[in-house]
């Protein structure tokens, strides 16, 4: 028996090979970051569909990994010192990952603060902000007849995206060199698309945006990472 083998989580997702990495997650902004890390790091990881239905995001078995229910999470049976590691937390997963393989995570300790801030305005800023657009916009809360928060989601998405596009002038990636912010903000900057809110946002008028998030899918590793683990059907 193993660490992972022995895990309530391994009831419901068995494990092929419990020796290498586990993923459990769903191609959401949020699972896909880590799967692009995974597969730009070329880590051996063994993927696993959890749906968003309660019955697998509610479920005793993911709830022992992840108490806040949501994906993505980890199990890493080769961690820090051989010991094995659980993580849930999409911002806090790419931050292990770049440390335990020391890639994507700049060349200097004042590298690795700068992107770490921009993991941080992503995960408090423009993950929650195009989520509640989502809703609001697309969602439930499009019903609404009182524009209040939809009007307000708005507002706030073109806030957010004038400073990515101003941080972005004259570079390619949000921090410099290539990063796991990178891989935290381009997924949920490119859910605008499946939001349909684009044009609400003016996301084609902005100078630097549309080219970055072309720039990212571009690459072998996310555009292999865009259906990890792969949707059922």
């Amino acid at each position: 028996m193993s660490f992972v083998t022995d895990h309530p989580i391994n009831r419901k997702w068995p494990a092929e090979n419990p020796e290498i990495l586990q993923l459990y997650s769903f191609p959401t902004p949020n699972g896909v970051k880590v799967s692009v890390a995974l597969e730009e790091m070329g880590l051996d990881y063994e993927p696993h569909l959890v749906t968003l239905a309660d019955a697998d995001v509610k479920s005793p078995e993911f709830l022992a990994l992840n108490p806040n229910n949501k994906i993505p999470a980890i199990i890493d049976p080769n961690g820090p010192g051989g010991e094995p590691v659980a993580l849930f937390e999409s911002g806090a997963i790419l931050l292990y990952l770049a440390e335990k393989t020391g890639m994507f995570i700049g060349q200097t300790a004042a590298d690795k603060h700068h992107i770490t801030q921009w993991v941080m305005f992503q995960m408090g800023g423009v993950g929650p902000m195009l989520g509640q657009l989502g809703f609001f916009y697309k969602f439930a809360g499009s019903k609404m007849e009182d524009p209040t928060a939809r009007d307000r989601y708005i507002a706030e998405a073109k806030r957010l995206l004038a400073v990515v596009d101003t941080q972005l002038e004259g570079q390619e990636w949000i921090s410099g060199d290539y990063s796991i912010a990178d891989m935290a903000l381009a997924p949920w900057l490119n859910a605008l698309d499946f939001y349909g809110a684009k044009e609400v946002v003016g996301y084609d008028a902005l100078t630097n945006v549309p080219g970055y998030v072309d720039r990212f899918f571009a690459r072998p590793a996310v555009d292999r990472a865009r259906n990890i683990p792969a949707r059922e059907g």
